[in-house]
């Protein structure tokens, strides 16, 4: 057998391909932007045939920076960017660009949606609540606005999937992607009867699913030198984004949950069964892991906050850090360090951009609470992690409010390398947080996971832990455990008490 497997992760700026051996090392990377259209408010569009050539491109560059033959590949799988419209012909080319996962346009197909079907179906049916975020609506939104397109299409279908196409002519998808349309049947693994017959959706314009493990065909010869590899490789059809790196994370059995945080920040776990949130606070993809399920929360501003807070009062650590030819935040936690757990009663409330989960509510906005003549610009720093940590709180106790046990936290993204943040988040979370050896690189690993798995290349889904494994385990201080839960239940009454102010801030 073949010794590489190359995964693509088709992201938002650009698509970054990498190769592992089968040993599961990370061999090379490649990276190839693209842009990203706004014609409107509210709209977000990107060229398909921009991810090809980005696909192109860096499968070509990656084999040639690594030395590595086309003939000893033994798949090509990918994750990509979710939530989004692809509308494909027969021959896989894309009719019109693709409605990406950022779009918010289509908000009257949304209330037309929720006429037709309630919204505990579509959260009991689809693990989601209703959105103009997910697929069905941007369908819906072109077959009212665009029905030339529309009848044109032969499959509406995401990012990956459409480069799949391409490459093997079969249209397909997977469970982690189907699951971010608003049409997947979560407990039945198939498309929803119920709701495709409500919006007159013919499951015809759909791909066919299979599990993210599945070789789904093999790259064509008349495309296989445009790309760089031999004609009749395997292609594995992977997953989404995100449930790739709970894969790359090594959230692939019960029990296990990890936290991503960059920008934004989420929570996810790895489940048999949907978890149903009796306030509508999370909500569940479809897992890579044939069988599992992903629940998730995911909240919009984390390591947005901490940037902010570095940009906007942290100019004095900047201009050292850069003096010194260090990181900032390497400043700002060492000030961090020297403030008490608590900030000495300063909240901050996390809402720079609204919020998804737990508080699905657009017009909540950032605040500092608490402020008195004694706080220093310390505190500030200080409370902006507790509260970031605060929020995700919320949202893991949502899980464990439903008789979810969780033995710890695995920590990935840019934002867990701080060990200050590791220990504000096992103090909170009350459970050991174990921050990987790789964290930016775990959604590309949990594809390449994927399609190693799916060609027999690794043994098994736990080849992971040898992929990725834990670098540092930080464990719950009880003191400042004593802490949090004191302050947690102020946190959320502060937010409670904020709403009317947030809708009056909305109508200025």
């Amino acid at each position: 057998m073949a010794n590489y497997v190359i995964a693509h992760d088709l992201g938002t700026t650009g698509n970054k391909a990498t190769l592992y051996d089968r040993e599961g090392k990370l061999v090379g990377a490649e990276f190839y932007g693209y842009e990203t259209e706004f014609a409107h408010t509210n709209w977000a569009e990107q060229n398909p045939e921009d991810w090809w050539t980005a696909v192109c491109q860096s499968t070509q560059k990656l084999l040639q920076s690594t030395h590595v033959s086309k003939d000893d590949i033994a798949c090509i799988t990918f994750s990509g960017q979710m939530m989004g419209a692809v509308a494909l012909d027969e021959n896989a080319r894309p009719i019109r660009n693709a409605i990406i996962w950022a779009d918010q346009r289509a908000l009257e197909q949304e209330a037309w949606i929720g006429e037709r079907v309630s919204f505990e179906d579509m959260y009991k049916i689809t693990g989601h609540r209703l959105s103009s975020s997910y697929s069905l609506q941007k369908i819906l939104w072109i077959r009212d606005n665009q029905p030339d397109i529309f009848d044109a299409t032969y499959k509406f279908v995401h990012a990956k999937d459409s480069i799949v196409a391409r490459l093997t002519g079969n249209f397909v998808t997977d469970p982690s992607d189907a699951s971010s349309m608003n049409i997947y049947d979560l407990n039945m693994g198939e498309w929803s009867d119920q709701i495709l017959d409500a919006v007159d959706l013919s499951a015809d314009k759909l791909p066919e699913i299979r599990q993210s493990i599945d070789v789904v065909g093999e790259v064509l010869p008349e495309v296989a030198e445009e790309v760089g590899v031999a004609a009749g490789t395997p292609v594995v059809i992977g997953g989404g984004d995100g449930a790739c790196a709970a894969a790359g994370a090594g959230v692939i059995k019960e029990g296990s949950a990890y936290n991503y945080v960059g920008s934004s920040s989420w929570i996810a776990l790895s489940t048999p069964d949907p978890i149903f949130d009796p306030g509508y606070r999370t909500f569940t993809f479809g897992h890579v892991i044939p069988d599992m399920v992903m629940p998730t929360g995911t909240m919009q501003a984390a390591g947005a906050s901490y940037q902010w807070t570095r940009d906007q009062l942290a100019t004095f650590e900047k201009e050292t850090a850069s003096q010194l030819g260090i990181s900032s935040y390497e400043l700002i936690n060492l000030q961090i360090e020297n403030v008490p757990v608590g900030a000495e009663g300063l909240f901050y409330l996390p809402y720079l951009l609204g919020e998804r989960s737990p508080r699905w509510n657009p017009h909540a906005r950032g605040a500092f609470v608490g402020l008195t003549i004694r706080h220093s610009r310390a505190h500030m720093y200080r409370s902006v992690l507790e509260g970031v940590t605060f929020n995700l709180r919320v949202i893991l106790d949502a899980f464990r409010n439903q008789g979810t046990e969780i033995d710890a936290m695995r920590v990935i993204g840019g934002g867990a390398s701080g060990r200050i943040w590791n220990q504000i988040m096992a103090d909170m979370y009350g459970m050991p947080v174990h921050r990987l050896a790789i964290l930016e690189e775990a959604t590309s690993m949990g594809a390449a996971l994927v399609g190693g798995v799916g060609v027999g290349l690794y043994p098994n889904f736990e080849m992971i832990n040898t992929m990725n494994e834990i670098a540092e385990t930080v464990t719950p201080n009880p003191e400042s455990q004593a802490v949090y839960e004191k302050m947690s239940p102020t946190f959320d009454k502060l937010y409670d008490a904020l709403v009317p102010i947030y809708d009056d801030i909305a109508q200025l």
